[in-house]
């Protein structure tokens, strides 16, 4: 019996803390998005192929990807599959797949 709810324990920690990493989702504000979808649609890239990369949030982008700079934003671009995508330079990971 003892067992059962120390594992019961385990699991409600491990759920608590994929809650806690799903908050910490990256939004973009408004603002933020139209000045980067309108940088984009004024500097249109050449759409790149990297395979075995599925184009989802979180999905961390190779080195070997050039990420391209959207001024006076974080955030950096790349069209990949013909889809552009919203990248963060420091961890490489897809924040947003524009439509």
């Amino acid at each position: 019996m003892k067992m059962h709810f120390t594992s019961a324990a385990a699991g409600l920690l491990l759920l608590a803390g994929i809650g806690a990493a799903a908050a910490q989702d990256v939004v973009i504000a408004p603002e933020q998005e139209t000045v980067i979808k309108e940088y984009v649609h004024k500097q249109p890239l050449a759409s790149v192929e990297v395979p075995g990369v599925k184009l989802s949030v979180g999905s961390t982008l190779p080195d070997t990807v050039e990420l391209h700079e959207v001024p006076n934003v974080k955030y950096r671009y790349v069209v990949v599959d013909n889809q552009t995508v919203i990248v963060d330079p420091g961890t490489r990971k897809i924040v947003k797949v524009l439509d």
